[in-house]
């Protein structure tokens, strides 16, 4: 079910998200940083650090879940004579779907302004020095993160107490100001509620078909025949049949939306957000839905205390009116809850990590809608419900297959811990080898090849089984190409980042073929990306090989977290003529503008290449003001074809998702291209 709702949200943003060209290269600046600082006592200063964005820009906020993009950082260096007061302040970022990572993240638009508190300990003047990382995204493209380093001085001790104290109209006193800026603009906080709208929107649909999931459990749909004979009194009043209808909807309605709005109450949306990267979140979660897969396995049953649901049911017969209308819902939803459990614990898990403090009541309005709805019409119309299904071995196995289906779920929480832990424990081929394991069996089982204990025996096989069994050997069959390094995209935002990926028939790292398709140029810097590509990240050494192999270049600006980077070789590179072209015909290199690993210090340097100056010391910033200061342009992806004396042999190309016209773009630099 989730795997479906992810397939549908991508094919929505794929439509969505027109195409552009960044074939007429343009640097683009749209944030400006402006650096203040505020003295607000004898020893105390607020260091001021304001970013206002460009309409339709944004940046990130502080703490986001892997798989996304820069998160905004600000770092003190150590130094001696001040120390730090407190956390970093910041306004609380507004949570949104961003279509370039495809998920969920907190972001600010607008203007935001970062404050820290700083203590002066010396009695003569301090330097208080450090670095701003960020990253500025709209809603088709985002620029390689950039970083500013920062300065402030500030008065010693016994200096500043012998000066008169400031007034309100000389606290602040300007630092730094990057781009001019109107200084009198007030501070302005973008919501995108839209956006916002759109992601809740999603969490209602997911909530509902969860219900309408839980409909099939052996715990709900036994009490159809409850539901069925506690309403048969209303069979000769079809007032009184109405009114009970819809408060027995509206108790079931209200009892799950109450426990969304607890979550809501108990946990803010920057916690749920600080929550989805914690490993011990994903790890208990991880572990509570082993537990639920175990029970719907038939380990044990889970069940609540049968006292409860006893007391609930006695009243409920001896009470009259409306009261026992609320009592016999409220059973309804203890009763059911052994099979609903697992489901509402994953749906209110998804909809909280979201980030928005309403999701999870959302999600649990979607939920309880399912269920209301059906069993309402039931108390509305008792005596029309004899052709349904009667109960029986056929809901064991929708209960087992759910099962499977929460077991393969768990290890998205285990993988994201694993992945922000940095344990290395469950690589991307570790995780499809279980997947596979996982429903492979599930499609034995439909077919009758396994059983468990408290199964009935298969006469015969159904057709809905069939079909059930047939989608899950497909499924098993559409992931083994994965182990190879297949894109799998139908379930990639599931599985582990393709970095993880240790086995790949088609990786002979460090060898590129020559035009002559024998002669083997190895290289130090060659690995292999997308598609079995084999392409070199260091631009000299690629521009060797090209010679030596008599080939044009192929000049791939990309980053590690460019979510159009991946669009484009997941769809475009993945044509078989685009592939044959990109294979055969072109020595590649691809700069990573995002890479943070840290260049040698006789190789840093200071570049002005993006409208200031600023020290470049990895090796993202070497590529992306190599980009800037050769083609005048800083957003990924870019492309560029070139012969071996550095000419464009065709116009540069960006993200375009139209495939005729990369393949001319591809050709036109080929036929220009002279040895």
């Amino acid at each position: 079910m989730e795997a479906s709702t992810k397939i549908l949200r991508r094919i929505i943003l794929f439509v969505a998200v027109f195409s552009f060209s960044a074939a007429s290269a343009q640097i683009l600046d749209p944030v400006d940083w402006q650096l203040t600082k505020e003295k607000v006592s004898d020893t105390d200063y607020e260091l001021q650090m304001t970013a206002t964005m460009d309409s339709g820009w944004y940046i990130y906020g502080t703490d986001l879940a892997p798989g996304g993009p820069i998160p905004t950082a600000i770092t003190f260096n150590e130094g001696a004579g001040f120390e730090l007061i407190g956390d970093l302040q910041y306004p609380p970022a507004d949570v949104k779907y961003d279509p370039n990572f495809e998920m969920d993240i907190p972001m600010y638009g607008g203007s935001v302004t970062f404050i820290q508190r700083v203590r002066v300990l010396s009695e003569g003047p301090v330097n208080v020095t450090g670095e701003l990382q960020f990253m500025s995204c709209d809603d088709q493209r985002c620029l390689p993160p950039d970083y500013i380093d920062f300065s402030f001085e500030l008065e010693g001790v016994v200096a500043r107490a012998e000066e008169p104290a400031a007034t309100p109209s000389d606290g602040l006193t300007p630092i730094l100001d990057i781009a001019a800026d109107d200084e009198d603009e007030p501070l302005q906080v973008f919501t995108p509620e839209e956006a916002e709208d759109s992601s809740l929107g999603w969490t209602f649909i997911i909530g509902l078909l969860g219900g309408l999931l839980a409909l099939l459990t052996p715990c709900v749909f036994p009490m159809i025949p409850l539901t069925v004979s506690f309403f048969l009194r209303n069979a000769d009043n079809r007032a009184r049949a109405i009114r009970d209808a819809l408060f027995y909807g509206f108790t079931i309605i209200f009892s799950y939306v109450v426990l969304g709005l607890a979550i809501s109450m108990i946990f803010g949306p920057s916690t749920l957000n600080a929550l989805a990267t914690s490993p011990g979140f994903n790890i208990f979660f991880f572990a509570l839905l082993v537990f639920f897969a175990a029970s719907f396995f038939g380990a044990f049953e889970l069940t609540m205390p049968a006292k409860w649901s006893n007391a609930l049911d006695s009243k409920a017969d001896k009470t009259g009116g409306l009261i026992a209308v609320v009592l016999m819902g409220l059973t309804f939803v203890l009763v059911s809850f052994s099979c609903t459990g697992p489901i509402v614990g994953t749906l209110l898990v998804e909809a909280a990590i979201s980030g928005s403090v309403f999701a999870p009541a959302i999600g649990m309005l979607g939920f309880s809608l399912a269920l209301a709805i059906p069993f309402s019409l039931f108390a509305l119309f008792p005596t029309a419900l004899k052709s349904l299904p009667k109960s029986g071995g056929w809901m064991n196995a929708v209960k087992v297959v759910l099962g499977f289906i929460v077991l393969a779920f768990s290890l998205k929480f285990l993988s994201v811990a694993d992945a922000v832990g940095q344990w290395g424990i469950l690589d991307r081929e570790v995780f499809l080898v279980i997947w596979i394991a996982i429903f492979l069996l599930m499609g034995l089982y439909l077919i009758g090849k396994i059983k468990f204990a408290h199964d009935s025996d298969l006469k015969y096989l159904s057709v809905p089984r069939l079909m059930l069994a047939i989608a899950s050997f497909a499924f098993v069959f559409y992931l083994i190409p994965g182990l190879w390094g297949a894109p799998l995209r139908a379930v990639s935002s599931f599985l582990p980042s393709p970095v993880t990926q240790d086995f790949d028939l088609s990786r002979i790292t460090g060898q590129v073929p020559s035009a002559d398709g024998q002669t083997i140029y190895v290289g130090q810097s060659v690995q292999e990306g997308p598609h079995g590509l084999m392409a070199f990240t260091d631009y000299e050494e690629g521009m060797q090989a090209a010679r030596e192999a008599g080939k044009p270049i192929f000049l791939d600006f990309t980053g590690l977290g460019c979510a159009n980077c991946r669009k484009m070789e997941a769809s475009v590179w993945a044509d078989p003529r685009v592939l044959e072209r990109l294979r055969n015909d072109f020595i590649k290199i691809s700069l990573f503008v995002d890479d943070r690993t840290r260049l040698p210090e006789s190789e840093q340097f200071v570049s002005s290449a993006l409208g200031r100056e600023r020290e470049v010391r990895t090796i993202g910033q070497k590529w992306s003001v190599f980009q800037a200061e050769r083609y005048g342009a800083n957003t990924q992806p870019y492309y560029v074809i070139l012969d071996h004396q550095e000419n464009m042999l065709a116009p540069a190309h960006g993200y375009d998702m139209n495939v005729e016209r990369y393949i001319e773009f591809l050709d036109t630099g080929k036929s220009n291209f002279k040895p």
